[in-house]
């Protein structure tokens, strides 16, 4: 069975982040959506609510389940026996950012990573500016499921 992990703190999931796991269910089995839980961090929506949101976004596609997470990626792609890691990616500052943690997963933990580039009509969506337009009272509909 091909498993892959999409981690991030979908904080919150976006069209983009839809986007990459619709874009990838025919190359995966499974796909875990997998919540990093970080203590030291502060998030803007709570936990239930970005399982939920996530949830909602996948209803009816049993290839899509959805987990938190606390600790290392790798470790958590071992424990859901899932072989991948998939990313996208925006723009070549994601590539740069992740090239390096993709090798350091495949060299210290046998997990590859799996890159696809975000199609055009998302890639100025990130969970920050959308967090950013909410903390602003702004509209940020057109930028979620």
């Amino acid at each position: 069975m091909r498993r892959a992990v999409f981690p991030g703190s979908f904080d919150p999931i976006t069209l983009g982040h839809v986007d990459i796991v619709t874009r990838a269910l025919p190359l995966f089995d499974e796909i875990i959506i997998a919540i990093g839980v970080n203590a030291n961090k502060s998030y803007m929506w709570p936990l239930d609510e970005r399982i939920e949101k996530i949830e909602a976004a996948f209803r009816g596609n049993t290839k899509v389940t959805v987990a938190s997470y606390e600790g290392l990626t790798a470790n958590f792609c071992k424990e859901q026996q899932a072989q991948f890691i998939l990313r996208g990616l925006r723009n070549t500052t994601d590539f740069n950012y992740e090239q390096t943690i993709a090798q350091a997963n495949e060299k210290v933990n046998g997990v590859d990573s799996i890159f696809l580039i975000c199609s055009p009509e998302f890639s100025h969506i990130s969970s920050s500016i959308v967090r950013d337009i909410a903390r602003n009272g702004g509209d940020f509909a057109s930028l979620i499921p």
